[in-house]
Order: C-alpha cells, then sequence, then structure tokens
C-alpha cells in the first residue's frame, strides 16, 4: 500500500511538472509571437515574462553556431532581420526546455520616401533581360540573362546598337555585373561562378569561383574597396575583388518596420548601396556600414507603363551624374531621374 501510495505522489508530481513546462513554453511562444510582428533594435532587452524568469534556473539563446546568456539585441550576436534563434530553459526542476523562435531586429529610424522627377527617357532594347546595369561616361554596360541567351554587351546611351558583346555558355544565365578600372566582373545565377571581361573588347580574361557562402549570383557592385553581391537573401555579401572567391564580411539588409530580402540589382553611389527588390517596383537606399535601409524610391508608376507579365520588371539602377537611371527586364526604355 505504502508503495502505491508513493508510486502515486510521484505520478502526481511528474505531472505537475509536465504541466508546468508546458506552462513555461505556452508563455515563451506566446510572447515570441507578440514581439516577432513588433520586433526589436539593437540594444533592446528580451523582457521574459516571469513565468519563464521565476522557474529558469538559467536561459540561453542559441542561433547559429552561437550561444549567449545576454538577452540583450546585440550586433555581435544578431543581424537586422530575421534571425531564427532556439530558446534554452534549464527549470529550476532539473528540466530542459527548448523552443524556437524568430527574432526580428530593424533600423531604428524610419526610412525616407525620396521624391524624384523623370527628366530624360532613352531607348531600351526590349529583347534585353536585364540582370546587371551600369554606365561610365555615355557608355551602358549591360548583363543580358536567359538560358541559352546570355551575354554581356555595351552600348552608347541613346542607342541600342551594341559596340561590343560576348555570348555566354548555353548553361550560363548571366545576373548582375559591375566595372572595375578596365575591367567588368559578372555572375552568373546558378553556375556558382563569374567572369572577369576586358572592358574595351569584352573579350572573357578569366573566371572565379564564388565563396560557398554565396548561394547564387543575383547583383553585384563595386565601393571602390570591395565587390558587393547579392543572392536574393536579405545579405550583402563583401568580396576581394583581387580575389572574389573570398569573402571579406555580410551584412544583413532592413528597414524600421520590415525586412528585406530578394535584394536583386545593386549600385553604388556617394557612400551608399541602392538595390531594386526583386519583383516589387522600390529601390533601397542603405548603409553599407549597417545594413539600415535610409530610404526608398517608389517606380510604381513607371513599372506599370512597363510590366505586361511576371518576368518583366523593374530591374536597372545607374547613376549618371547625381541623376539616376532606371530600367527593366525586355523594358522599351531607360529612364533618367532627377532626386528631389
Amino acid at each position: 500500500m505504502k508503495r502505491n501510495i508513493i508510486a502515486g505522489f510521484a505520478a502526481i508530481l511528474l505531472l505537475a511538472s509536465c504541466n508546468k513546462d508546458k506552462e513555461i513554453l505556452n508563455t515563451l511562444n506566446t510572447y515570441n509571437n507578440s514581439m516577432e510582428a513588433k520586433g526589436y533594435h539593437f540594444g533592446d532587452q528580451l523582457t521574459l515574462p516571469k513565468e519563464v524568469t521565476e522557474n529558469a534556473e538559467s536561459v540561453t539563446i542559441s542561433f547559429g553556431d552561437k550561444e549567449t546568456t545576454d538577452l540583450t539585441i546585440d550586433p555581435k550576436f544578431f543581424t537586422l532581420g530575421d534571425n531564427a534563434v532556439t530558446f534554452n530553459i534549464k527549470t529550476k526542476g532539473g528540466d530542459v526546455l527548448n523552443q524556437d523562435a524568430t527574432i526580428n531586429v530593424f533600423a531604428k529610424n524610419p526610412e525616407k520616401n525620396i521624391a524624384y522627377q523623370i527628366v530624360a527617357e532613352y531607348p531600351h532594347d526590349p529583347k534585353n533581360f536585364v540582370q546587371g546595369f551600369q554606365i561610365e561616361g555615355n557608355t551602358i554596360y549591360e548583363s543580358d540573362g536567359q538560358n541559352g541567351s546570355s551575354q554581356i554587351l555595351k552600348y552608347t546611351l541613346g542607342t541600342t546598337t551594341p559596340l561590343a558583346s560576348t555570348k555566354q555558355a548555353p548553361e550560363d544565365f548571366s545576373e548582375g555585373s559591375t566595372i572595375i578600372g578596365d575591367k567588368v566582373y559578372q555572375l552568373t545565377w546558378q553556375s556558382k561562378k563569374g567572369y572577369i571581361y576586358d572592358k574595351n573588347s569584352l573579350k572573357l580574361l578569366s573566371e572565379f569561383a564564388y565563396p560557398n557562402v554565396l548561394g547564387e549570383g543575383w547583383g553585384l557592385t563595386y565601393d571602390g574597396k570591395n565587390l558587393i553581391a547579392s543572392d536574393g537573401s536579405k545579405l550583402l555579401y563583401f568580396l576581394d575583388p583581387n580575389d572574389p572567391s573570398k569573402l571579406i564580411k555580410y551584412i544583413a539588409v532592413a528597414g524600421s518596420s520590415q525586412a528585406y530580402d530578394q535584394l536583386n540589382e545593386l549600385e553604388y553611389h556617394n557612400g551608399f548601396i541602392y538595390a531594386n527588390v526583386w519583383q516589387k517596383p522600390i529601390v533601397l537606399k542603405i548603409n553599407p556600414a549597417n545594413g539600415e535601409v535610409v530610404g526608398t524610391f517608389d517606380f510604381t508608376e513607371i513599372a506599370k507603363q512597363n510590366t505586361k507579365g511576371s518576368d518583366d520588371v523593374l530591374n536597372g539602377i545607374a547613376f549618371k551624374g547625381e541623376n539616376m537611371l532606371v530600367t527593366g527586364k525586355n523594358w522599351p526604355k531607360i529612364y533618367e531621374v532627377q532626386i528631389k
């Protein structure tokens, strides 16, 4: 009889412990869900519910291969945008509880809506599926995508006749491109390699492999020191131009209320990175020091005039002096806009 009573008490205690653990996890889950939409800023403190803290001997957060006991949103641990983390709770009863969560980190300052006006229009070959786009002097250098017809070409602004062009292999899908000195660097989408050309003739000089962290090739620009590449995620990757297979660093991109991914064609100008968001008629102005979006351009009206389907979207940014040139995939026009 005594053994039965002891066993009964043990079962009650086990049930109580299980219920307490479920209560802790449910409370933590409710808190995480409420904060996911609201988000955090760097320097904020995670104020976990009392149901968690009063019953926890310790709480750690795992993110990738890192783990911390600090409940501060520290830029050394978290990135801007979404962070897929795991809360690890060791209870005072000796249990170890784990719960996955998303911690969204946003920029502190709201991004500005940047006004502009169209000051000129130029013809663009609608056969060109623009992936990379830049201007030097009065010469446009363009990376034209699609499997089986990808190429790098250049032409004089105001015309559509190529001055020079080089075709890619049928398996390559051309992506972002940029100019460094007397060379043009170009990415490919899924071939995991890029090409380097002579700027004058567009003759192929060499190729390079991507660093492993770069999943695909999307956009490319140059800040005077490093190549900056996008791969369709929220990340921008800084690469060594002398060895583009070498990753220098990366940053994540977010605004004050949302994270941005699908970062595509890139341009660097006067200390800022400009990126269009694939399938959206917007261009972001990004602080390269921390990934914060400081401003946005809304090109909805321009895109409406040129986008008839799902593929012919805004995708082309270049600077002609202080004015911006914008175009898109298979668009018949290039627009020059003056920033107000």
